[in-house]
């Protein structure tokens, strides 16, 4: 039995005075009408209408029910129309997890280019240098950087771009220590390493004029797992490390920082934007998902783009 079926039926009945007026409203028939309150009086084990053949009457207990389902049916409408509304404009809370330094450069800047579009969206953003369990955890879209295309998970994936590091150091460690020509040279340096799940730690492979060139590393003075701090030390003359081109462009800019092996780049990552289903998406995160589509890519290949000048000769 369509329980909440029979309470609208009802209530119809009730409003039309007759069986026949609330099948008419309903488009249905007289015999289902009445065949949907008699199903609820015997669910109930309640009269609800005292019937006669030219008028129908509530009994006490009608009354009383009557009021409780027009209440349920009013929450029912209201949690309907609110569902509707969440799939045709971008409202509530939206949980986004992004990678620690990914995040910081690109996803805060965008979160707030976001919002001036979509105010009514909340946006809870979590950093963390891993790929979430978006189900388990409750998270909308996560955005991760892997070093190749990702695995089968149920997920839906949208690529936004891609990213790589280069090799840095600040200028007062290459005049002390000389500039780095070629990989092989490296091996003469101080390497600092950040260490990630996908990339070995002791090796570094870099693409340049003459393919892929692999170089293995000794002993690191310095490890660190998050590229904002290998930044850091980088720019304190610490060493030379690989660090991502979104965490070393601004020290490019103010000139703390130098692109050694101008010719070389190392360790490409696509971006993916991860989300549970296509199927009834949420506004907030398909707007979301869009946004990013449209701004990152953008963002992405002008930083690229602007590296070449600093390319040191």
């Amino acid at each position: 039995m369509d329980t909440l079926q029979n309470m609208r039926v009802f209530v119809r009945v009730v409003e039309a005075g007759s069986f026949t007026g609330a099948a008419q409203h309903l488009n249905t028939t007289t015999a289902y009408a009445s065949r949907a309150v008699s199903d609820l009086e015997a669910h109930l084990r309640t009269r609800l209408l005292n019937r006669t053949t030219r008028r129908i009457a509530l009994t006490e207990a009608g009354e009383r029910y009557l009021q409780r389902c027009e209440q349920i049916l009013a929450y029912v409408d209201q949690a309907e129309a609110e569902a509707s509304d969440a799939h045709a404009r971008p409202s509530g809370k939206l949980k986004v997890h992004a990678m620690t330094s990914l995040g910081q450069h690109y996803v805060v800047p965008a979160v707030g280019r976001y919002q001036q579009r979509y105010p009514d969206v909340n946006i809870e953003l979590t950093l963390a240098h891993r790929v979430p369990d978006l189900l388990d955890e409750g998270y909308d879209v996560a955005l991760v950087l892997a070093s190749q295309a990702l695995p089968d998970s149920g997920l839906v994936s949208q690529r936004l771009g891609s990213a790589f590091s280069i090799a840095c150091a600040s200028p007062a460690y290459l005049e002390r220590h000389g500039v780095p020509q070629t990989p092989s040279d490296l091996s003469r340096h101080t390497c600092l390493q950040m260490v990630t799940p996908v990339f070995p730690a002791n090796e570094w492979t870099f693409d340049g004029p003459s393919g892929q060139e692999t170089h293995v590393l000794g002993t690191a003075s310095f490890q660190v797992n998050v590229a904002e701090a290998l930044a850091v030390a980088v720019r304190e003359g610490m060493g030379i490390g690989l660090v991502p081109i979104y965490s070393a462009i601004s020290g490019l800019r103010s000139g703390q920082l130098v692109w050694v092996l101008p010719e070389y780049t190392s360790q490409e990552m696509k971006l993916y934007a991860l989300y549970p289903s296509r199927q009834y998406l949420d506004a907030k995160i398909r707007t979301w998902v869009e946004f990013l589509r449209d701004e990152l890519p953008t963002t992405l290949a002008t930083d690229q783009a602007e590296l070449r000048k600093f390319a040191r000769t």
